[in-house]
């Protein structure tokens, strides 16, 4: 079934004419189906290079549920991580005792302790590429805590720097390397993806990169003063562009459809429709709102009442996330939708923040076009 969704798809085009974005991507759907999917405006103005539903976009922090936790709801149904397992269990020797008794479920939840963001890519920037991620793994564990673990959440890019650590050497792989083996080859997922650097960690990385890029169209994201250039199909977060383009907190690259396509798989195993990468048992643990403050998940953010991104309409049993780039998804387990606008807000500078007074109205907009408003 498709609809035509006339109320949201003006909205999204004055969106665009209003600077709110220079290109999106909006689709809508529900764990089987694809109900509405449209692109508007300008992925790459300078050449007047217009976007199309299957242009690639920076997912920005959609790295943390659709590829991290996605990742870890793998490893912990293969029996090779255990949420309750600490930094010393895992990675013994390496934190010291402060760290020590910080857990995975801790590190997904943003409870861990750790600060929100450090601009480390200043520092990190000088040294030889080959270097860097053991660098930057010495910084955090010279990072002092900023709170007791367990006792409130700061939503934590460090955390997920962390995690990094913890998942690669769970799984004896590289993270986009897990991501593709155990998450996107069994769904068929071929959209949905890291894009190593040439100033990457190993000589194959400037190969791959190549061969991922060939043939593809991606939205530019920001032109950025400390690099020099416009990014195009180059990560937009600077701490993971310092350490290779692979990273927990961010890094991915993907079409709405694939975003889609991987939420629905989530979706279906929650409803024990599809068990095909994800166990019922485990997604419901990752989407499950733990007791005590923050509205996070495993991974997952949720609806935050009143003023969330996600507008009135989507119910408290929803997951989903934001990304800095301009990206988003809800996924409303109740309702059985799923909504994702992924746009390059931050061309040609993250200046803009019009997005935070759109997405609540887009959201709405949708579920009142599904009647799903009551």
């Amino acid at each position: 079934m498709k609809i035509s969704m006339e109320k949201t798809r003006a909205m999204m085009e004055d969106a665009v004419s209003k600077g709110v974005f220079p290109s999106a991507v909006l689709l809508v759907g529900t764990s089987g189906e694809i109900l509405y999917q449209k692109a508007f405006g300008l992925a790459r103005p300078y050449e007047k290079g217009a976007a199309e539903t299957g242009t690639f976009y920076d997912l920005a922090s959609l790295t943390k549920p659709l590829a991290t936790a996605a990742c870890a709801m793998t490893l912990v149904e293969d029996g090779r991580l255990d949420l309750s397992a600490t930094l010393s269990d895992l990675l013994p020797g390496v934190f010291g005792p402060d760290k020590a008794g910080v857990t995975v479920a801790q590190l997904l939840g943003h409870a861990s302790g750790f600060a929100a963001h450090r601009k480390w890519y200043l520092k990190l920037q000088f040294l030889p590429a080959a270097h860097r991620r053991r660098k930057l793994l010495k910084l955090l564990v010279e990072e002092p805590l900023e709170y007791e673990p367990g006792t409130r959440t700061v939503y934590s890019d460090l955390g997920y720097m962390a995690l990094l650590e913890v998942l690669e050497r769970a799984a004896g792989l590289s993270l986009d390397r897990l991501m593709n083996e155990a998450v996107c080859e069994p769904l068929g997922i071929s959209d949905l993806f890291y894009i190593p650097l040439e100033s990457g960690l190993i000589p194959s990385f400037k190969r791959k990169r190549e061969q991922i890029l060939e043939g593809r169209s991606f939205a530019a994201t920001e032109a950025c003063p400390w690099r020099g250039r416009l990014l195009v199909g180059e990560v937009h977060d600077d701490n993971a562009w310092v350490t290779g383009g692979v990273a927990a907190h961010s890094g991915l690259f993907g079409t709405a459809s694939e975003v889609w396509r991987l939420c629905a798989e989530m979706l279906s195993a929650c409803y024990g429709k599809s068990e095909t990468v994800f166990k019922r048992r485990t997604v419901e643990e990752f989407f499950t709102r733990k007791e005590g403050p923050g509205g996070f998940t495993l991974g997952f953010d949720t609806p935050t009442r009143p003023g969330s991104s996600s507008g009135r309409f989507f119910s408290d049993l929803t997951v989903g996330h934001l990304g800095f780039t301009g990206t988003s998804f809800w996924a409303d387990i109740e309702k059985n939708v799923i909504a994702v606008l992924l746009s390059n807000r931050v061309h040609p500078d993250r200046s803009n923040e019009k997005i935070r007074a759109f997405r609540p109205l887009v959201h709405d907009s949708i579920m009142e076009e599904l009647g799903l408003s009551a």
